[in-house]
């Protein structure tokens, strides 16, 4: 580890970190003293977990160091490249355990869930290494004309920022900087202010990795860190994961800059359709994973599920009978919980709060509950409303919550389901292909699946949706094409045609 003397510290070290709170920047740890944020165990709040003060300083240093780190990387083969990533991949295995301690810990995952995230991370580095990631980005050769030969190359953007979300802290921004380390950008990366100690983690393995000084940095902070880098003249890309308010205000601070790349992944109110002519067992398994996995803290949770009324007074009590036996717990009470705690008190209070409006509007048919015990816990909750509309929806509600709707039929289903102002994930139970198809054209999102639930995308596909979910800038096996430009060059080695009309004896020789 880097040399620097750790800065006093309130907090209890955590077991899995090395060192104490501190910024990585230029391939040194720069410690952060004093708690302004503050991360705590939501199972658990009396236990932080991580304390530090952001120094705004240190972002410019950050961009700085990526700058400077840039035209050696860039330069570097893609072997060598490839080399290092196979090296970061190694060292997420090797610290595997380590990684989903900290999720687990900071972001109340449950154990198994925890250990999930953790393996992926190391796994993106192989998805994206395969063949069929990198000819998106391979570059080709065309006949261009007598004597001519057309090259598409591509070329890294330069310094990108990543912008983590506290969701999944280490996979879905580890999900930009691979690709983008890859294609020989350097990366300045600022997780989450909930998720600050499994940022760290990814520096500390960055650092026993042996990534050059610079190529990788990581910055603590909130807005005004991030508000800094995505807005920074240093910076090239900016690589999002969060909520659709954070999004657009990424892109107003963005009008003047239209050539600094923005890719912007954000929320869901994600439908689901219960056919007719669905496997109604199937149908709520998957349902009810899907709208509560990850205690519904996934962009692409089901939030609103359509049921054909021929059905509904089967499927829904199905639903609701399931969800109610979910076992929620935290990592370490020593049994086969599906749900962890929400990772905050405020993200559980936002729950509450739009259960409470929804119940005033429709029918409550699960109440959302805390338990009485210690921690940001909260039982499933569903409501039934009459409709779904554009003009009746509020914001998303990022919980263990789900809204129903009776439908009539596969073109109500599809008109419902994109009364929506996002569009990042859909599904439809049915066994009828008809059904299928009519709702897979339909569907106004950028992941439409059939028979299976909207949350649990494959990172071998692309990963983006429509509207308010993305700006068409797809992660996923897509993400590489975020982080590279191609470039068109002519190369002439026939004797030059003399255009009709210049007289070229003028020039001599």
């Amino acid at each position: 580890m880097s040399e620097s003397k750790p800065a006093e510290s309130k907090l209890a070290s955590c077991a899995y970190l090395a060192m104490p709170p501190a910024d990585y920047i230029g391939g040194v740890f720069r410690p952060l003293a004093d708690d302004t944020i503050v991360t705590r165990d939501p199972a658990r709040p009396s236990s932080v977990v991580w304390a530090g003060t952001p120094v705004a300083q240190h972002a410019e240093d950050a961009v700085a160091a990526a700058r400077a780190a840039l035209p050696a990387w860039r330069a570097m083969s893609f072997e060598a490249r490839r080399a290092q990533l196979e090296r970061w991949r190694e060292t997420c295995v090797r610290h595997a355990g380590r990684l989903a301690a900290a999720i687990a810990r900071e972001i109340g995952k449950v154990k198994w869930e925890a250990e999930l995230e953790a393996k992926i991370v190391a796994e993106k580095v192989t998805i994206t290494l395969e063949d069929r990631v990198l000819s998106r980005v391979a570059g080709f050769e065309v006949a261009a004309g007598p004597g001519k030969t057309g090259i598409c190359a591509f070329r890294p953007h330069g310094v990108m920022a990543v912008l983590g979300p506290y969701n999944f802290p280490a996979h879905l921004p580890n999900g930009h900087i691979v690709p983008a380390l890859l294609l020989g950008n350097t990366v300045v990366f600022k997780p989450s202010e909930k998720g600050a100690s499994v940022g760290q983690l990814l520096a500390e393995l960055a650092h026993e990795a042996g990534f050059p000084a610079g190529v990788f940095n990581v910055v603590q902070g909130g807005g005004a860190i991030a508000s800094r880098l995505a807005t920074h003249p240093e910076v090239d890309g900016v690589l999002f994961t969060g909520s659709f308010p954070v999004g657009r205000r990424i892109l107003e601070a963005n009008l003047d800059t239209p050539g600094r790349l923005i890719a912007l992944e954000m929320g869901g109110s994600n439908p689901a359709y219960v056919s007719a002519h669905a496997d109604l067992r199937r149908a709520a398994i998957e349902c009810v994973r899907a709208s509560y996995a990850t205690t519904g803290q996934r962009c692409t949770c089901t939030r609103r599920i359509l049921v054909d009324e021929a059905v509904a007074d089967r499927f829904i009590p199905m639903f609701l009978k399931l969800a109610s036996t979910l076992v929620v717990a935290a990592a370490d009470d020593g049994v086969p919980a599906f749900m962890g705690p929400l990772v905050t008190e405020g993200a559980r209070e936002a729950v509450l709060r739009a259960q409470a409006e929804l119940a005033r509007r429709g029918r409550l048919r699960l109440e959302a509950s805390p338990p009485d015990r210690e921690g940001w816990f909260l039982a499933p909750g569903a409501v039934e409303v009459e409709r779904f509309s554009i003009d009746g929806e509020g914001d998303e509600i990022f919980g263990p919550f789900v809204q129903f709707a009776r439908v009539r039929g596969v073109d109500d289903a599809v008109a419902q389901a994109n009364a929506t102002r996002f569009g990042l994930a859909a599904s439809i139970f049915t066994a009828d292909e008809g059904e299928w198809n009519a709702f897979r054209q339909g569907s106004r999102a950028g992941c439409v699946n059939w028979n299976t639930g909207t949350a649990g995308a494959s990172s071998k596909l692309p990963f983006g949706g429509t509207g308010r979910s993305g700006n068409h800038r797809p992660a996923g096996a897509f993400a590489v094409d975020a982080c590279a430009y191609p470039v068109a060059t002519m190369v002439d080695t026939a004797e030059p045609a003399i255009p009709q009309g210049m007289h070229i004896a003028a020039i001599g020789g």
